[in-house]
């Protein structure tokens, strides 16, 4: 994997391992339950998971013509930072159509661990091929924030678990 992703990668890494450990000895109805009106941790994991298959998708299908695509500047480093404090503010955004039109219903906690690392896996898979002189490539397209290279997106999926956090939280400590 290309140096300025690795860090990216592998602190996106400790940060879900971090979060399954929060609720790895949940009980399997726990996991499924929450206050009126409220997400439970099985559709947060499902939001999590779905944002990042979507985002892979992306990614795979402008990567099929990186040659042509331009690298990211001064833009989407400003954006990018406006969009990481977007994700730590404690502010209720809507999930993008895209998302909430592909996520199924949550799985059960032990299916919803093995997608989660099956994407994962295929992450890091998409990211060992990609080479230092395309990690620049504006590869990804945030719904708000536009386009982001894939360092910058590996960057918002980390910012996107740390939003969630909180709430996570707060539903395991009911």
């Amino acid at each position: 994997m290309a140096p300025s992703l690795q860090e990216n990668f592998s602190r996106l890494e400790r940060q879900r391992s971090e979060l399954l450990n929060l609720f790895k000895n949940l009980p399997e109805e726990k996991f499924h339950v929450a206050p009126t009106s409220k997400w439970t941790v099985a559709q947060i994991i499902t939001h999590l998971i779905t944002s990042e298959t979507l985002s892979l998708g992306y990614m795979r299908k402008k990567s099929l013509g990186i040659e042509g695509l331009k690298d990211s500047g001064l833009k989407q480093v400003v954006v990018f930072w406006l969009l990481k404090i977007s994700q730590r503010i404690p502010v209720r955004y809507k999930a993008p159509k895209a998302v909430l039109e592909n996520t199924p219903q949550p799985f059960s906690k032990d299916e919803l661990l093995s997608r989660w690392d099956h994407v994962r896996l295929e992450l890091k898979s998409f990211l060992d091929a990609l080479p230092e002189a395309h990690c620049r490539r504006l590869i990804f397209k945030h719904p708000v924030a536009g386009m982001l290279d894939a360092r910058q997106t590996v960057g918002f999926m980390y910012e996107h678990v740390l939003h969630h956090l909180p709430q996570v939280k707060r539903l395991l400590n009911r």
